[in-house]
């Protein structure tokens, strides 16, 4: 057996002479002997072939156009063997690929291994690093969701920034005059084809002037001369072994992420560049940059770094030169790495990022439980699915319509304080409605029977509005005592229990036996211990009560068929008519809209697991400066 593979092997070699080709590969002469520093390189086109792979099997499954890229990533990510461990791993590499990069280019400049006869090989390997930048950029937007577009469309903006002929590499990256589908497409050539074969060949030619000329080493009398094989090939084996490990880690733990899918009228405030771009997008958000515009820090600045760093060889022929290369680096290392934290600082202390940020992981959480649900993606592909899903466009129409006076457990229904410009800084704005967050609620009600006071107290805010001469106030200031009495609790239940029953609401759980009580306390009045003024001395209560004017309807008040009907016009005789103050947006919303705020609003959408989003009214009152509750209301509110 033994004989007859030594004769395939002479064989193979008398046809292709490998054994030559793997002697010079693997007894590469080392001055100095085998060093751990070396390894950059190595881990470098291990990274890389781990991209080629995975990047394969994703190419496999995956659809490149506006209407199938995301679904094609949720299948990659949800459905196929493996797939989410394989996108894991191609995302992470792609990462590690950068951080890689960079050790290697500090590991090169401070070895002087860019210094005479080695200038081509460092170029060549500059070359490499803006392949990999790109192909960084251009796989950003694959997965067409909405972190991916609209951080692609800041860098297509910054290539269109360039002087002369940024607009056409804007147009010919963008396949067109408008961002879309052929945009997609574009990257996609790029990524999947072109890159990777530049890639490939400038990579060719890296190594074969890196074997021309050698390893530099510092210090080449430090340990004996030794030779690639084997000390060498350990090392760079446990240090590919490493990044593999890392990789893994990070791939089955974290996963990559999948955002919501791209939706072109939904402006996605969230959007931040990957974290190794994050030192240039806060460098543009400096004054002094901003005002000198898009172009001079985005492309001129780094142009002048680069155009620096590829003249390192040249600079080097002077005495000095290579001092002045090593500080070059640290330098731009320390700043690089300061503005990445910075950045990440600002984005973790500012309560509008990490809001947004809130409703972005809530809404890419949402899609999947719709696309894993009954409906699944329809055929008009799955940004639908969170076009018609109230739960998602509930809060933004409120945040667009409603939050100017209303609040949502404080915030404006998407987890943002509402703000306004106060004495040089931003305040939060003072609401002049009450606060919506558990409309129809047991809760609710309760507050509203017993504590009109501190629900309805943004009212005082309103010009022109008697509050202190409200009768509904003097009803609850007049009923309070009675309603909260020991013997009375049971009644009161009963009484909520009531109108909760007549909000349908799908989430709701009524007691019936005890609805039927509390619907006798309402039109009768007969407590327990005492009496209450019956609510039909007011308000209509059955469904063929005449209107009153100035008194809403509580004809299954808070259903949806009534905040339907109220918010397209409140000033309407079974509402408050010729008391209202409140807008009619029966003519501003579109039947679509007003129909996911209401169902909203009730909760009649598909179940989920996701929470709201959190209040924020102790932050607005603590630290943004809320109006504080007047005096006698905080009494008041004590009192209850």
């Amino acid at each position: 057996m033994s004989n007859m593979l030594t004769r395939l092997n002479d064989w193979l070699d008398h046809r292709t002479g490998h054994r030559e080709l793997l002697h010079e590969a693997l007894y590469e002469r080392i001055p100095g002997g085998a060093r751990w520093r070396y390894v950059w390189g190595s881990t470098l086109v291990f990274t890389f072939f781990v991209q080629l792979i995975t990047g394969l099997f994703l190419w496999s499954a995956y659809s490149p156009s506006a209407q199938t890229a995301w679904e094609s990533v949720y299948y990659i990510q949800e459905v196929m063997f493996l797939g989410k461990v394989v996108r894991g791993v191609h995302h992470f590499a792609a990462q590690a690929m950068v951080v890689l990069m960079a050790l290697h280019l500090m590991q090169v400049i401070i070895d002087g291994a860019y210094k005479a006869p080695r200038e081509i090989n460092f170029w060549l390997g500059m070359v490499l690093m803006q392949i990999v930048l790109g192909l960084s950029l251009t796989g950003y937007l694959l997965p067409w969701d909405q972190k991916g577009y609209y951080a692609t469309q800041v860098s297509t903006k910054i290539m269109g920034a360039a002087p002369v002929v940024g607009p056409s590499l804007q147009y010919l990256a963008q396949g067109g005059a408008e961002y879309g589908h052929h945009t997609l497409t574009r990257f996609f050539a790029m990524h999947a084809g072109i890159l990777p074969a530049a890639l490939v060949a400038f990579l060719a030619l890296h190594i074969y002037v890196f074997r021309r000329h050698g390893i530099t080493t510092p210090d080449p009398h430090r340990a004996p001369e030794a030779s690639f094989w084997p000390d060498q090939v350990l090392r760079d084996a446990v240090a590919c072994l490493g990044v593999l490990a890392v990789v893994l880690f990070f791939a089955i733990t974290k996963g990559a992420e999948l955002n919501a899918p791209a939706n072109p009228s939904v402006a996605f405030e969230a959007a931040r560049p990957e974290w190794y771009f994050l030192f240039l997008f806060r460098f543009l958000k400096f004054e002094t940059i901003e005002h000198f515009g898009l172009a001079f820090g985005a492309i001129y600045l780094p142009g002048l770094v680069m155009t620096v760093i590829i003249l390192m060889p040249i600079i080097a022929w002077w005495k000095g030169g290579h001092r002045f290369n090593v500080v070059f680096m640290w330098l731009l290392a320390i700043g690089t790495a300061f503005l990445t934290v910075l950045a990440i600082y600002e984005d973790n202390a500012n309560p509008d990022h990490q809001a947004a940020l809130h409703a972005a992981e809530r809404e890419a959480h949402r899609v999947l439980e719709l696309a894993n649900g009954p409906a699944k993606i329809p055929v008009e592909g799955a940004v639908t699915l969170l076009r018609n899903d109230p739960f998602t466009q509930g809060p933004r129409i409120f945040a667009r319509h409603c939050a100017a006076c209303h609040r949502y457990d404080g915030h404006d229904g998407t987890g943002r304080l509402v703000l306004e410009s106060g004495g040089g800084k931003a305040v939060a704005a003072a609401p002049t409605a009450a606060d919506l967050g558990d409309f129809g609620s047991r809760e609710w009600f309760h507050r509203l029977l017993t504590g009109y006071g501190e629900l309805f107290r943004p009212l005082k805010n309103v010009e022109d509005w008697d509050y202190d001469g409200s009768e509904m106030k003097d009803w609850v200031d007049t009923h309070k005592e009675v309603l909260l009495k020991e013997e009375n609790s049971n009644d009161l239940k009963a009484v909520i229990e009531a109108l909760v029953a007549g909000t349908g609401q799908q989430n709701a759980e009524i007691n019936e036996e005890l609805a039927k009580r509390g619907q006798e306390i309402l039109t009768e009045g007969t407590l327990t211990v005492g009496e209450m003024s019956v609510c039909s001395d007011c308000h209509p209560m059955a469904a063929d009560d005449d209107a009153s004017d100035g008194y809403p309807h509580l004809y299954r008040y808070g259903s949806a068929e009534w905040l339907h009907a109220f918010i397209s016009d409140p000033g309407d005789e079974r509402y408050y008519g010729e008391k209202n103050k409140m807008p009619a947006f029966g003519e501003q919303l579109s039947a679509h809209e007003m129909d996911l705020l209401v169902r909203w609003m009730t909760g009649d959408y598909s179940e989920t697991n996701l929470e709201k989003p959190l209040s924020r009214r102790k932050e607005a009152e603590a630290a943004l400066g809320a109006p504080e509750p007047a005096a006698e209301e905080s009494e008041e509110s004590a009192e209850e």
